[in-house]
């Protein structure tokens, strides 16, 4: 298990590299850079800037500089704990970042368990009530939960929201609490507004979970071994706990890897619609404005969360189903 643990670590190191020089190249290739494009947003607007300033500039931030020498201070920066300068907010990349990553955190670990709680009861139960009412009544909002947008069904919470609850539209906190340090009065503020969020993430994931667990978990209950535990006298509660979800779950341990960076990622435009303080539409900005080093930055972080999600639904796996073992091979 240590030797696997560690093979593991090392090969994380030059995916991780070569994750970031693929990621670095993609944001330069763009013509230009963030000083050209802002000289054309003054040109746009009728507006100059002096070609001595400009130059000064590009000196300033390192962008007369060859793009791989511009890589290499960009990787040994990150390698210290300091991810860059953003161009845009002209501050450091980690200060920019602050509360937002905080906040893009705690609605994706709560959305992931909104979309486990939920799906998991529903998805047991579908299968083990097969054509019935139930099953037909929850399929029928699973579809309907990968048919609706995601910006739209945000829209109709955020109404139902403030016309039911009083809640205030858009955010994560009142606005009154907007740049003052955080306290329990604003930490109940953003639990207020942050079941929204939380349910338009979270209702597609939840809907494609409750059909893959369902298919899983009938596929399993009708193989021999359960049919003959059953007629052993094995008890129904334990005949389907103890062995067919076990191997049901399968697929979905092994997907935790891509289900944190989707989460992530996949609320963008939902953080766009409703106006949340998380790094979705700070990302979006950063690549429309081939703002490098905060971009490359949050794409490195969903990196780092494939590759270490990857590598712990890998031991969850073998500690959850005894067939799999990390070393490979067989054993004699």
């Amino acid at each position: 298990m240590l030797g696997y643990v560690t093979r593991r670590i090392l090969i994380m190191i030059p995916t991780l590299l070569a994750i970031s020089a693929i990621t670095f190249v993609i944001i330069q290739l763009p013509p230009g850079d963030y000083l050209t494009s802002m000289v054309n947003e003054m040109q746009s607007r009728g507006e100059s800037m002096d070609q001595g300033r400009l130059a000064m500039l590009r000196e300033t931030y390192g962008l007369d500089r060859p793009m791989i020498e511009q890589y290499a201070l960009w990787l040994a920066g990150m390698l210290r704990g300091d991810f860059g300068y953003s161009f845009e907010y002209n501050m450091p990349v980690s200060d920019v970042v602050g509360d937002r990553l905080v906040l893009t955190v705690v609605i994706s670990v709560a959305t992931i368990i909104f979309i486990w709680g939920v799906s998991f009861p529903i998805g047991i139960y579908s299968a083990t009530h097969q054509y019935s009412l139930g099953d037909y009544t929850l399929t029928l909002l699973g579809f309907l939960g990968l048919a609706v947008p995601n910006f739209l069904l945000a829209l109709v919470l955020l109404y139902l929201a403030n016309v039911w609850f009083g809640t205030s539209i858009g955010g994560l906190m009142d606005p009154r609490f907007l740049g003052q340090p955080w306290s329990v009065p604003k930490a109940m503020s953003v639990l207020e507004h942050m079941w929204i969020p939380v349910m338009v993430i979270g209702t597609a994931g939840t809907a494609a979970m409750i059909r893959r667990l369902r298919a899983n978990l009938l596929d399993e209950l009708h193989k021999p071994y359960v049919v003959t535990a059953r007629a052993k006298g094995l008890p129904p509660g334990r005949a389907l706990w103890k062995y067919p979800l076990r191997v049901a779950l399968n697929p979905f341990i092994s997907d935790i890897g891509n289900l944190l960076p989707q989460i992530v990622s996949g609320a963008a435009v939902v953080s766009v619609v409703m106006s949340l303080p998380t790094t979705g539409p700070m990302l979006l900005q950063a690549l429309r404005s081939q703002d490098m080093y905060l971009a490359g930055s949050f794409l490195m972080f969903l990196a780092v969360l494939t590759v270490v999600g990857v590598f712990l639904s890998d031991l969850a796996l073998a500690a959850l189903d005894p067939r799999i073992r990390l070393g490979g091979g067989s054993r004699r």
